[in-house]
């Protein structure tokens, strides 16, 4: 029986490293957190197929200027994605916890997006705060690693699939 006194609290991830796993055809998010223990988290296409577009949306209504959307998302984005650093990635243990994400919780507080990463007990919950930025930042990554699964691209809006697009021409261009 459950009682107040066992409440679970939810652990927030400080960092994170997300990979395309083609055998299992699934995104592999390894986060960090405080305690340095790295839970290995499972997102599949289905899962991600109704998160992003929440996640998105909140995004376009994160506006700050009067420029049309599409351009202020756009140009968001790049400057997301260009600072992304060289960082180690993180690396989970032997021993780190692994589960299959099933839901995402999805709560704002102002200018920040704190989600919840749930698997099938209360166990397997782990947080995530993120500021436009940073999600611009994860979203280019994802972005990157649903092309290379080679999953349905409508899901992405075009201002997303064009700053991508750039983003490579100037990689061809500097190399």
């Amino acid at each position: 029986m459950y009682s107040p006194q066992e409440a679970f609290t939810v652990l927030e991830l400080q960092r994170m490293t997300t990979e395309y796993i083609e055998a299992e055809d699934r995104l592999r998010l390894t986060g960090e957190l405080v305690s340095g223990e790295t839970p290995v988290l499972w997102l599949s296409q289905r899962l991600l197929l109704r998160l992003l577009p929440h996640l998105l949306l909140w995004l376009e209504r994160q506006r700050g200027t009067a420029f049309p959307a599409d351009i202020e998302q756009s140009f968001e984005l790049r400057a997301a994605s260009q600072s992304l650093g060289h960082e180690a990635p993180v690396q989970a243990a032997d021993h780190s916890r692994q589960w299959l994400v099933i839901a995402v919780d999805m709560n704002a507080a102002g200018p920040i997006l704190h989600l919840t990463f749930r698997g099938v007990n209360s166990a397997e919950s782990v947080a995530l705060k993120l500021q436009p930025f940073a999600l611009r930042q994860w979203l280019s990554i994802v972005h990157v690693l649903w092309n290379q699964a080679q999953w349905p691209a409508s899901l992405w809006p075009e201002w997303m699939a064009q700053t991508e697009a750039r983003r490579e021409a100037d990689k061809r261009a500097l190399h």
